[in-house]
């Protein structure tokens, strides 16, 4: 009797463990949210923090040959951003790491294209952590697949292993950079993905490497839901998207596609390998003009529009991300910390 006990909870213990493992590998198909997501959308409401080495060219995006020297912020105030979100309502905060330039906003191993090659060799990512955990508020990575300066050249798929294994890397440095802070990761959101075919990615081996040590990690690559017939269709607008389509970076656990609200009514489930899962829609959109600080963003959006914006971003378990780019002196312009006050007041009626 003892050994039969003993073996029921040696297969209980395996049983448990294959289960977990398979958490880490992809998410479990569902026609609702799963706990992690639930979280996700009860966050409702973050910032966006574009920050790198366009702040300083009055440009979108660059081609990865900037000289990391030419990044010279005057000061980094990681606290003033975090504490802003915070006094805003907002949840958490998604920190740009490294956009599609190819610029790190750490000092990693794997490139001199980093802060550490510049003036300012603040480590953005631990200083933007060490406030998440001060002042009690998520913290989002945003990191570009796209990387002009280390692949640029994205039609050779001879590059792909060598890169797909530099990628991974980074995000492992990431991760342990926040774990060392002591703080958790509640988002990872990736993006450029639509200048290699979907099956180029490793995004198998990007999930695994977060879930496995952040399982409460939620993982959105841009321009997630493909078209029937084409998985890798780009782009599938919102208003296109239908219950059913293929997601077209799988595994991911919602869906993205800058800057488009969500459709009403919005789809939630879509299908991989004769499976259909359940992906919230995150929005990102600017306050103003621009992704990144640039001397010549003097347009804002109206009050009003943003709190239209606002309820259809939160309608239907969905989520909004509001972008504020810190300038050059390292701070949230004074103007969209007055606009996120006032929306605060109007949105909390």
């Amino acid at each position: 009797m003892k050994k039969h006990i003993l073996f029921s909870l040696v297969l209980l213990a395996i049983v448990k463990l294959s289960l977990a493992q398979e958490g880490i590998t992809k998410p479990t198909p569902s026609s609702k949210p799963g706990k992690y997501q639930l979280e996700q959308i009860n966050r409702k409401y973050g910032m966006f923090i574009h920050f790198g080495i366009n702040t300083f060219h009055d440009e979108e995006w660059t081609d990865g040959t900037l000289p990391p020297t030419s990044y010279n912020p005057s000061a980094i105030d990681a606290e003033q951003w975090v504490k802003t979100a915070k006094d805003a309502g907002m949840k958490y905060v998604i920190l740009i790491t490294k956009h599609h330039d190819g610029f790190c906003l750490w000092d990693s191993k794997y490139t001199t294209y980093d802060v550490n090659s510049s003036a300012n060799k603040t480590n953005v990512i631990e200083a933007v952590a060490k406030a998440c955990k001060k002042y009690d508020i998520g913290l989002g990575l945003y990191y570009s697949l796209w990387d002009r300066h280390e692949n640029a050249k994205t039609e050779d798929t001879t590059l792909d292993k060598a890169y797909n294994d530099f990628m991974v890397n980074q995000i492992n440095e990431l991760i342990a950079i926040t774990q060392k802070s002591k703080t958790k990761v509640v988002e990872f959101w990736f993006d450029g993905g639509w200048v290699k075919q979907n099956n180029r990615w490793p995004a198998a081996e990007i999930y695994k490497a977060i879930k496995s040590k952040e399982p409460q990690c939620q993982i959105g690559i841009n321009w997630s839901i493909g078209a029937p017939g084409n998985p890798d269709q780009h782009m599938v607008l919102p208003a296109q998207q239908k219950e059913g389509y293929p997601i077209r970076y799988f595994p991911s656990d919602f869906r993205l596609g800058d800057p488009y609200l969500p459709a009403t009514p919005d789809p939630k489930i879509f299908s991989h390998n004769n499976e259909n899962y359940y992906m919230p829609w995150e929005s990102t959109i600017c306050i103003s003009s621009k992704w990144f600080y640039n001397t010549k963003d003097t347009t804002y959006k109206s009050i009003d529009k943003l709190v239209e914006d606002y309820k259809i971003t939160t309608a239907q378990n969905n989520i909004l991300i509001l972008n504020t780019p810190p300038n050059r002196e390292g701070k949230i312009r004074q103007k969209d910390i007055e606009l996120l006050m006032e929306l605060k007041k109007l949105i909390s009626k």
